[in-house]
């Protein structure tokens, strides 16, 4: 269809997207599952006039950080906490940006933000973010969490609630629950997974999302925080054992075939051990950077930006997996790439 009806600004994948003192400061923690649309809510909601002043907390499990560099010309000020989870070892260092976001706004030296959006890392327990508030008396003066939103992905949300905890927690914790993906979803599945959001918890909102498109009051909610003093049960942090991150890196343009072919072979393969693949690529004969992500056997559908969001245009494919190596992952490219070879 793009070849047929291509316009003047459309690249392979089709048309380039464009991308007070005295009162505390509203946090709304945005969680969910890995690949669940996380981003892609924070980003629509910060997009649109509601969203103007707002700050960004960015924390990624993997070792290279690619949801900040997606937010950060959206956003008035983004901080990324990589390389962990925020339930985790690096919840001081949430502290630490959230106490330097507010100097650095009475100095001057940001634009002026109204509230705190917190995405955390698809393995985070919201548990400890939330007690992190609560228990932290310099950090309650200055910031109160108003919502935790979850998203949960209409595809794959059911099995992932079956086979991992921390999902159940991130439901479980939630104020409203976001259910994400539902233009690629049947109805079938829509109606299991709320049904099963509803049983492990049954007083939060449910709500559906299309391509990514929420109603801006999901990120508000009217005393919800009174909810977190004590009233829901807060978990310890257990992650899933054998989950690991590793990020691949290419200096040179990619040929789009041995990208799809690679990851198409790799899905078919392993697909229920890739919790997530998301990443931004230089591919040959795109102007600007292209957005893949894959999910267990769903591949998104790629999306090329009008800019690069940063000035680095190495290719950055960062992977989330359960039982699968960096290296394993490294040759099947690489094996493809002979079978593939560029024109």
């Amino acid at each position: 269809m793009n070849d047929l009806f291509r316009s003047t600004d459309a690249g392979l994948f089709g048309r380039r997207l464009r991308h007070e003192r005295g009162a505390r400061i509203p946090v709304i923690v945005v969680t969910g599952f890995l690949g669940a649309g996380k981003t892609t809510l924070v980003k629509n909601f910060i997009e649109s006039e509601a969203g103007h002043g707002t700050a960004i907390v960015v924390n990624e499990f993997g070792a290279a950080g690619i949801d900040d560099a997606l937010l950060r010309s959206s956003a008035d000020e983004t901080v990324l906490l990589g390389n962990g989870c925020l339930c985790c070892n690096v919840r001081s260092d949430l502290q630490v940006a959230l106490r330097k976001l507010v100097t650095d706004r009475e100095r001057g030296l940001i634009p002026h933000f109204q509230r705190v959006v917190i995405e955390t890392s698809g393995l985070a327990d919201p548990g400890p973010i939330l007690r992190t508030f609560a228990t932290d008396r310099a950090l309650g003066g200055e910031y109160y969490v108003e919502a935790v939103v979850t998203a949960a992905d209409a595809v794959n949300g059911a099995a992932t609630l079956d086979a991992f905890p921390e999902a159940r927690r991130q439901a479980i914790m939630a104020d409203t629950i976001v259910v994400t993906k539902t233009d690629i979803a049947s109805s079938g599945q829509d109606a299991a997974l709320v049904a099963q959001l509803r049983s492990l918890n049954p007083r939060a909102r449910v709500v559906t999302s299309d391509h990514g498109d929420v109603d801006d009051s999901v990120f508000a909610s009217d005393g919800a925080s009174s909810l977190h003093d004590g009233e829901i049960f807060i978990a310890e942090a257990m992650h899933a054992d054998r989950i690991v991150s590793f990020t691949l890196t290419w200096d040179r343009p990619l040929a789009w075939p041995v990208v799809a072919r690679t990851m198409e072979t790799l899905m078919a393969l392993r697909g229920s051990d890739i919790l997530r693949a998301k990443g931004i690529l230089n591919v040959e004969g795109c102007a600007g950077p292209v957005i893949v992500q894959f999910v267990q056997h769903l591949a998104h559908p790629p999306a090329e930006l009008q800019t690069w969001p940063d000035g680095d245009r190495i290719s950055r494919l960062v992977f989330i997996t359960r039982n699968i190596g960096e290296q394993d992952v490294k040759s099947l490219f690489e094996a493809v790439a002979r079978l593939n070879p560029s024109p």
